[in-house]
């Protein structure tokens, strides 16, 4: 059940969900200076990492470190840092410790947020570390697009449903989207709050997707901000293979969650039975072949 709109101050912070980041972090840190002109509140929700890595980084001036004890996944650790957040804070970044910021990157986002006052979230252009577009604006995935794309985005990347999902042809410029990619997000706290943030149930994969289509029904829109950049480099906690493998399983439960969700009732069932063969079907043609970061 929605809450109601809470009233919040004007003041920004920073959330990043971290498990054994590496040096990544350090990056994270120091590229932020760049991205903003105004203080920003840094909190580290930590799932329990043991590489020393956020404690370092919470020995910076304006960066806290929020000890989550174990791995509660990526939107619930989140949830709890924005949680602990004074009213005073109105915008919250929600952003994976292995990005590297652009110059200015969440000012511009903010001051896109003035151009849509019924923006929810926004997000900017994210680059790989090669220097090519993520598509991380895309539509919501419907039971045809997103069932086609879960089971052949990776055997066939250029199938219509994936291109389509992905909003593959799509002009970059500023616009509306269905989701916005998690990795790094701009949500106005009001809004966020008013939809209960990231679903719990999501441990990895789809809380993004979950909550742009939450923020949707609620009347918020979510904003692609292309003329802010980051840049995604990948993360070192994920390389490790059992948490490769770990992440595999989780990307598929999400899947299936998400569409589930949305096609409940016996007439879909069959539909949402060959949703699971086919995920299942995709689980085992990729797995061993690395990350399944993207969606």
């Amino acid at each position: 059940m929605e809450s109601a709109v809470r009233t919040y101050g004007d003041e920004l912070a920073v959330v990043t969900v971290t498990y054994s980041p590496g040096d990544t972090l350090e990056v994270f840190l120091d590229s932020l200076k760049a991205a903003t002109a105004r203080p920003a509140r840094v909190v580290l929700a930590d799932n329990g990492s043991v590489d020393g890595a956020p404690e370092r980084a919470a020995e910076r001036d304006g960066v806290e470190l929020l000890r989550i004890g174990e791995n509660v996944g990526y939107g619930t650790a989140a949830n709890r840092a924005v949680a602990g957040l004074g009213p005073e804070v109105g915008w919250v970044v929600v952003a994976n410790p292995d990005l590297v910021w652009g110059d200015g990157a969440i000012d511009t986002l903010l001051e896109a947020a003035g151009r849509w006052p019924r923006a929810g979230a926004l997000g900017p252009l994210i680059r790989e570390p090669d220097g090519t577009v993520y598509p991380s604006a895309r539509l919501l995935p419907s039971l045809g697009h997103g069932a086609g794309h879960a089971v052949l985005g990776r055997v066939w990347p250029g199938n219509p449903w994936t291109q389509t999902y992905r909003q593959a042809a799509a002009a970059i410029g500023e616009r509306t989207a269905g989701w916005l990619s998690g990795s790094c997000i701009l949500v106005r706290r009001s809004a966020f709050d008013s939809v209960d943030g990231f679903d719990p149930r999501y441990f990895m994969y789809f809380e993004d997707v979950d909550l742009g289509d939450r923020l949707g029904r609620a009347g918020w829109l979510n904003v692609y901000v292309p003329t802010a950049e980051v840049v995604h480099t990948g993360g070192v906690s994920t390389s490790k293979p059992e948490v490769s493998a770990r992440m595999l399983a989780e990307h598929h439960r999400s899947a299936y969650r998400y569409l589930a969700d949305r096609h409940p009732g016996v007439r879909h069932a069959p539909l949402r039975a060959a949703v699971r063969a086919g995920l299942a079907v995709r689980a085992r043609a990729t797995r061993g072949r690395g990350s399944t970061s993207h969606q």
